[in-house]
């Protein structure tokens, strides 16, 4: 016999007959929607008989199958195979309707999670090692359900997500990790299985459902590195343009809180560069121009307190610049791009230009082709003064940087180090005075009626220490200004050649700037700050002798 177009096949058809000749009939979750259709295909209703098989199975589905966590997925799995009858019976409705419900309830109460086995596995494992079992055992987290329900197709998934947000009483953040969880389990790991003609297709449905499910709040619940990852794979698989406008207007909101691992998305054709510069450069824009307008008197150029009260700035100009020591390897990324990315965070986001500096060394190493106009106007965007020590030191021998630069770097290292002898001297000096103002209360606080030798004995201690402590400071400061002489030993050896250069062919140029009143080249300011370090020296030098 056959029966063409039967719900569920000679199984089903086999718990029917054996139900109609009284024999004893077992329905499990795994076959109890296949038996239903078929009931209902062979019309078992109450006007035939009652009690017949549709009102038993109505019973066990309601009294048991919806009632259990584990049964309602896996009912819902086998309706994938049964449509229309079960769509049109309500079984796959009623499925979706009992997950939903269980996984907005209390995760105290949660008992029937067949996934979530942290309990059984910690328990199993203490008992094993004949550790004494803790009674507090700890707490199951909100997203208990977000595994189970991955095992669902992309379709049935779908509907059974959108069941949860419509119940209103789930957090924005367990939706986020629910659909992380999901897109883990089904997104191939190689960019090679992403783009296979065979799953092509299903990856690019399957993104843009997950897509279209995140929380209405754009990526405030999710996490940023999440959502780059969803967008890398959007572009891999050429996803609709509204797709990806969603994704990046989402990264825009919360841009600070990505790494730099994050933004290196490859780059399609046309573009030949290895990572799509373009977008990042994109996605900074649009969080710099929200974070400005945030506050409407903020400018480009804020000041330092607000930075300090805006960390996500920071942490923007410190992304972008590891960014840029990427891509500067990247032979194919134009000076243009590079100086467009460069700026598109304000200066005051970048208090120190270590970072920034790298960026530019490897770009200029990389591009040895470059002009020298164009390395000037490189490395010109740098803020020398807001160099490290180190920094400068390796920017002062860097060969590769253009001679004004390196002039400004030496120029602002005598500054600085000019500055931390100044500052010792203070402090030496500043010492002393408190040593005297010591002494002079303790004489004024002394009894006149006391021994005269008893005071002079004190007098005498009092005035052997300070010639020592003088002696001391002296050494002292001698010591330290020959450090200070010494500490940018390499950066001079490249100075005095410039000093000489200049002093040799500037005679001309010497003559002129005299003449025209100017004193603001980086040549002109260099040679007075060193004769007058140089004086400074030979001063403090005599007078340490002396």
């Amino acid at each position: 016999m056959q029966l063409v177009d039967f719900p569920g096949g000679p199984k089903a058809f086999e718990i029917c007959a054996k139900f109609c000749y009284g024999m004893t009939v077992t329905l499990n979750p795994y076959n109890v929607v296949a038996a239903r259709c078929a009931a209902e295909y062979l019309e078992m209703t109450e006007d035939a008989d009652r009690g017949n098989l549709i009102f038993k199975i109505e019973v066990f589905l309601n009294s048991s199958v919806f009632r259990s966590w584990k049964d309602s997925i896996i009912v819902l799995q086998t309706t994938k195979s049964l449509l229309p009858w079960s769509e049109d019976l309500k079984v796959v409705g009623r499925c979706i309707d009992s997950i939903a419900s269980k996984t907005s309830m209390d995760p105290s109460t949660i008992t029937w999670s067949y996934t979530y086995n942290r309990k059984v596995a910690v328990s199993d494992r203490i008992t094993e090692v004949g550790v004494k079992f803790p009674v507090n055992l700890e707490s199951v987290p909100k997203d208990w359900w977000a595994e189970d329900i991955c095992e669902l197709e992309i379709d049935l998934y779908k509907r059974v997500m959108i069941a949860v947000k419509a119940k209103g009483r789930m957090d924005g953040n367990v939706i986020g990790e629910a659909l992380r969880t999901y897109a883990m389990r089904w997104l191939p790991d190689s960019i090679e299985a992403l783009v296979s003609e065979a799953h092509s297709r299903r990856n690019k449905s399957l993104l843009e459902t997950i897509i279209c499910l995140l929380p209405s709040d754009k990526g405030v619940t999710c996490s940023c590195g999440f959502l780059l990852k969803l967008l890398k794979v959007a572009i891999l698989v050429g996803a609709d343009d509204s797709s990806r406008e969603d994704l990046i207007r989402s990264i825009s909101l919360k841009l600070d809180e990505a790494s730099v691992n994050d933004l290196l998305i490859p780059s399609r054709s046309p573009q030949t560069t290895v990572y799509d510069v373009e977008l990042v450069k994109c996605l900074v824009d649009r969080f710099m121009a929200r974070e400005r307008s945030r506050d409407k008197n903020i400018s480009a150029k804020s000041t330092n307190d607000f930075v300090l009260g805006h960390g996500s700035w920071l942490k923007v100009g410190k992304l972008v610049d590891g960014y840029l020591t990427e891509i500067a390897r990247d032979p194919n990324v134009s000076l243009s791009s590079f100086i467009e990315l460069l700026q598109s965070v304000p200066d005051s986001a970048r208090p120190i230009h270590d970072a920034l500096y790298g960026a530019i060394d490897i770009y200029l190493q990389e591009h040895s082709s470059l002009t020298k106009a164009e390395k000037k106007h490189l490395c010109g965007l740098m803020d020398v003064r807001k160099l490290t020590m180190d920094a400068s030191m390796h920017a002062a021998q860097n060969e590769r940087l253009p001679l004004r630069t390196v002039v400004q770097v030496l120029f602002f290292e005598q500054i600085r180090a000019a500055a931390g002898v100044q500052a010792l001297n203070n402090r030496n000096s500043n010492a002393l005075d408190s040593t005297r103002k010591t002494e002079e209360y303790w004489q004024k606080t002394l009894p006149e009626k006391h021994n005269v030798s008893k005071p002079s004995s004190v007098m005498k201690v009092k005035d052997e220490n300070p010639q020592k402590n003088m002696k001391l400071v002296k050494k002292g400061s001698k010591n330290r200004s020959s450090g200070a002489q010494l500490l940018p030993s390499r950066s001079r050896r490249i100075f005095d050649k410039l000093f000489v250069v200049g002093k040799v062919s500037g005679n001309v140029e010497n003559r002129s700037s005299e003449t025209s009143g100017s004193s603001h080249s980086p040549t002109s300011m260099i040679i007075k700050g060193e004769i007058k370090s140089s004086g400074s020296s030979s001063r403090n030098r005599r007078h340490s002798i002396s």
